[in-house]
């Protein structure tokens, strides 16, 4: 990082943030912290690192249609979910990784610990992987994940998401959050989202349907841009 970028750069803006203590999203409350936080000094490998340039990706890491193939394709809506990762001044992240995990078309994840009645998928892991391009791009081809119920009370459910990790420069820019689905009827009465108090907030979760970007019989693309820190950040998962 040179010395420009470092004057330049722009701490997170915690208002813009979702309060640690939501009771109405009910693991915040054994989750919160219960001190002020503390700032830490960041060390010169944490604003200038991992270099992910010459990691070696599987022909299929970005496809979560084939990736996970057991002689057939898994059942679901196909969907491309697409865009750029940049920071808070417009320029894209290059040669960064990305990588994604998300429910199967049911509502189920491929994980120990779901155990919601959905059938898994066999041809179907849930997970991906991506290094964006030199503008930024990256590129993800799945099935649409279906919504799933969840405990956080009597009868609500999550809407339609896939997580993403983003590294970013450095790690001191790691990003972890979701993307949701333009016009799913659950996301605003999500407890989780309504952690956010901020409408503006919220619509940097919400990836757009770009038909520009479509596979003509086949898939439906949705555009999320990511970005990170600045007045237009991406917002963190909670």
């Amino acid at each position: 990082m040179s010395e420009l970028d470092t004057r330049r750069f722009v701490a997170r803006d915690r208002n813009w943030q979702p309060k640690g203590y939501t009771p109405d999203y009910k693991t915040t409350i054994a989750r919160s912290p219960s001190q002020a936080l503390v700032s830490i000094p960041q060390s010169l490998s944490e604003t200038t690192g991992p270099d992910f340039s010459h990691l070696k990706m599987g022909k299929y890491d970005n496809d979560l249609l084939l990736n996970f193939n057991h002689g057939g394709l898994p059942v679901g809506e196909r969907v491309i979910m697409c865009g750029r990762v940049i920071d808070q001044y417009g320029n894209p992240v290059p040669h960064t990784l990305v990588e994604m995990w998300q429910a199967n078309a049911g509502g189920r994840y491929r994980h120990k610990n779901d155990s919601y009645l959905a059938p898994l998928d066999p041809n179907f892991g849930g997970v991906g992987r991506t290094l964006t391009d030199a503008n930024g791009y990256y590129y993800f081809r799945t099935i649409k994940p279906g919504p799933y119920p969840w405990r956080n009370g009597p009868n609500e459910w999550r809407p339609s998401h896939i997580h993403v990790s983003i590294s970013g420069p450095s790690i001191s820019t790691k990003l972890i959050t979701q993307m949701y689905f333009e016009g799913d009827p659950l996301i605003p009465k999500c407890p989780i989202v309504r952690t956010i108090a901020n409408p503006d907030a919220v619509e940097t979760l919400i990836g757009r349907l770009d038909l520009s970007s479509n596979v003509p019989m086949d898939c439906l693309a949705y555009r999320f841009n990511i970005v990170l820190r600045g007045q237009r950040q991406t917002r963190f998962e909670n």
